[in-house]
């Protein structure tokens, strides 16, 4: 079975998608009072990147979802290559979906092989790149999961108070890069650094949208057309896509339910499952907040989609004549009708404003977590409020985390033509493709 069979059927069941939403009008917004922006680094010791002299963490203030100041961190990498004499152009990587906890901050972990790549571009370009953990990943607080808003804050933020501490090394030009989570979230940063002239725009890796129309009105066709197709092959419910593409749907909407009670601190988030799935939603959080379990991990003790997905299967065994559909997670009564989830979803919904800069969109076309023509209806939202530079580039046979892999050379070549480093290295090309790497090529990646 291959995993485009459910990118296929996402593709016929979404095709109506619309797309409607608020947002914050505020395109000025600079993060963070200029007098308390950079606070102090360390030394990140936890992995190491080809061509980067020095990675550090560096601890900033920020503005909350709670309109207060407070920490975050942020990996700071600087290239081996010579400053140019008007200082280095730095990319900011937003990250996708780790969790909540603090644990599962990037800077608390080996770089993830998808940043990896691209950073090891950068790098060799000679680009600083900045890494934002987001707010209340791996600082106090809850991280309020795919909060548009916050994450641009993360962001510009960071920027604000790298360009404070390294002074003229940098440039002060910058733009923004960033897969699933982070895909939004780079959108979400070109939507609030719309205004600002240094800001050279974005790139956008299966960004994260509509995902109550993907839990609630996509998914269920989908996963109910490959569960048919995988019962008549007899594939073992441990090997089903069905069961591990519900059990992360799940594992997303509890760090959402989460996500929300970091700023309306009384949401209980549990109200939006069944009771045999509440206590599994409450290891998103945890019992403080901040040590909750992450998305996934390499011990399956600690993987959230880990702790659904052994459920499912447990309840499908005991119960062979139901379907994965028919395992009780979701309320989906008070999910569709929840005030507090719908405004969180309205809210944070990408491309429901006007971006001019530039902005270049990967999507995969076999993505099973954000179906393609889900990504096509928000581009074809963002050009109609008049956002004309936008460029929205399909990659067959891609999954959700591939996309971005695959079209590694082209993300670098755009923000060379948008922002070129200007530090007189001629990079070797073929060594950036990365369209045969095994995440490109490897089936579900």
């Amino acid at each position: 079975m291959k995993r485009s069979t459910i990118a296929l059927a996402l593709a016929f069941s979404a095709t109506t998608l619309l797309l409607s939403a608020c947002n914050d009008s505020n395109d000025d917004y600079i993060g963070v009072n200029p007098d308390q922006s950079y606070i102090s680094e360390s030394t990140y010791n936890k992995d190491q990147v080809t061509g980067a002299k020095s990675i550090k963490v560096m601890t900033y203030n920020m503005v909350n979802v709670q309109g207060k100041t407070s920490k975050a961190t942020a990996m700071v990498m600087f290239p081996n290559v010579s400053q140019p004499a008007d200082g280095y152009r730095v990319v900011v990587w937003e990250h996708g979906t780790v969790g909540v906890g603090d644990s599962c901050a990037p800077s608390n972990n080996k770089i993830n092989p998808r940043f990896r790549i691209l950073a090891e571009s950068l790098l060799a370009a000679g680009y600083v790149v900045i890494a934002p953990d987001y707010e209340g990943l791996g600082t106090p607080g809850i991280h309020p999961y795919l909060n548009l808003g916050s994450e641009a804050k993360s962001a510009l933020a960071a920027v604000k108070a790298a360009k404070d501490h390294y002074g003229v090394q940098l440039n002060g030009a910058w733009m923004s890069v960033g897969q699933s989570q982070g895909g939004q979230a780079s959108l979400g940063t070109a939507e609030y650094a719309n205004t600002d002239t240094t800001y050279q725009g974005a790139v956008a890796g299966a960004p994260a949208s509509s995902l109550g129309k993907i839990i609630l009105e996509v998914a269920p066709v989908a996963l109910a057309t490959i569960e048919r197709q995988e019962i008549a092959y007899n594939i073992p419910l441990d090997k089903r896509n069905s069961v591990e593409s519900y059990a992360t749907l799940l594992s997303y909407a509890a760090l959402t339910g989460v996500g929300i009670k970091a700023y309306e601190t009384r949401f209980n988030y549990q109200d939006i499952f069944q009771e045999r799935a509440k206590p599994l939603a409450a290891f998103a959080e945890g019992t403080t907040g901040e040590n909750g379990l992450c998305l996934d991990n390499d011990d399956p003790s600690l993987s959230l989609i880990e702790k659904f997905k052994t459920d499912i299967i447990q309840f499908m065994t005991n119960n062979p004549d139901k379907k994965v559909m028919d395992y009780p997670g979701l309320d989906t009564s008070n999910f569709k009708t929840n005030q507090s989830v719908q405004n969180f979803l309205a809210v944070n919904q990408p491309g429901t404003k006007r971006i001019d800069k530039p902005v270049y969109i990967v999507q995969g076309k076999a993505d099973t977590n954000v179906p393609y023509v889900v990504t096509q209806a928000m581009v074809a939202n963002l050009k109609t409020l008049g956002s004309s530079n936008i460029d929205l580039d399909l990659v067959d046979n891609a999954s959700h985390t591939q996309a971005i892999v695959c079209r590694n050379l082209q993300v670098y070549n755009f923000i060379q033509a948008k922002m070129p480093a200007k530090t007189g290295v001629a990079v070797d090309l073929s060594t950036i493709d990365a369209s045969k790497n095994p995440q490109c090529t490897g089936v579900g990646l």
